[in-house]
């Protein structure tokens, strides 16, 4: 059945990549910078992602901007925009659920903008399924994208820290199904909840290295994933388009729906030096779901 495992990998890197990340990497502002601190944002060509990548450079990172291949317009526009701030930003294309590329992609971050100081883990899927009607290739993709995309980061950006001697920041993707399971999607709730338990390991494991290991726990955001799982239960309970979304905001204590900005500002937080003495920490940013 389903386990973590790596595939013979692709080439990692677009064939225009290392062209934008030299470009790129002269066009930033670091002298005005004391010290450089970069960040690498799995899943970032789009939605949360793309509002995480935005929100660090903000707050000073240079930005590994990761997202798949097929994704790369989107990429390239979420580097350009990270360098108008005046940041360093470079893309790295690749599948998270393959630890070759992962490796890559670390490996890539830090020869073109420097040691690592935080890995966001943000790289998800969803779908739209009762837990009966599940498939294997259903169930073992979720698995492979939002639980061992996560690991494999995790693990990469950990030896890498290691490897540093100056610790870093882990910062995962789970979601407010990993305290409250939503109906009709299970198996990604499930993910999130293995999502949420691996941090408090993690955390544990990693602390000796002074390494911090958090999550982020989003609630109904007005994004493209949400987009997916609303046309999912509307084929189930016949509901119109949006109609699904739209009905979550009685279940939010704030009474609206979130923005991928919302999220951004947690990790904002977690990747910051005043969340240095948090960790195993998984930090909702629902509007009050969970308690609701």
């Amino acid at each position: 059945m389903f386990a973590c495992f790596s595939t013979t990998a692709r080439p990692f890197l677009h064939p225009t990549t290392r062209l934008l990340s030299a470009s790129f990497r002269h066009r930033g502002f670091a002298s005005s910078k004391t010290v450089s601190k970069s960040a690498i944002v799995t899943g970032a060509g789009q939605g949360i992602g793309k509002a995480i990548a935005l929100r660090l450079a903000r707050d000073g990172f240079d930005v590994c901007v990761n997202d798949l291949e097929a994704n790369s317009g989107l990429v390239k526009k979420v580097v350009e925009e990270i360098v108008a701030l005046g940041q360093k930003a470079v893309p790295a294309y690749g599948d998270v659920s393959k630890l070759p590329q992962v490796e890559a992609m670390v490996d890539h971050s830090v020869n073109e903008l420097g040691p690592l100081d935080v890995m966001v883990a943000n790289a998800g899927i969803a779908q739209v399924q009762w837990a009966m009607d599940a498939k294997e290739p259903d169930i073992q993709r979720l698995f492979e994208v939002n639980f061992c995309g996560v690991i494999y980061s995790d693990q990469v950006a950990a030896r890498q820290f290691i490897k540093q001697g100056s610790g870093g920041k882990i910062i995962n993707a789970a979601s407010v199904v990993s305290f409250r399971p939503f109906p009709m999607i299970p198996i990604y709730s499930a993910t999130k909840a293995a999502v949420r338990s691996l941090t408090q390991s993690l955390a544990t494991e990693l602390a000796k290295d002074k390494i911090t290991v958090n999550a982020y726990a989003p609630g109904v955001v007005d994004s493209s994933m949400w987009e997916t799982i609303d046309r999912g239960m509307s084929e189930i309970n016949g509901l119109p388009k949006g109609e699904n979304f739209q009905k979550t905001k009685i279940t939010i204590t704030l009474g609206r729906t979130s923005v991928p900005e919302d999220v951004a500002k947690m990790v904002s937080f977690l990747a910051s030096s005043d969340s240095d003495y948090v960790t195993g920490q998984t930090m909702l940013v629902d509007g009050g779901i969970a308690f609701s």
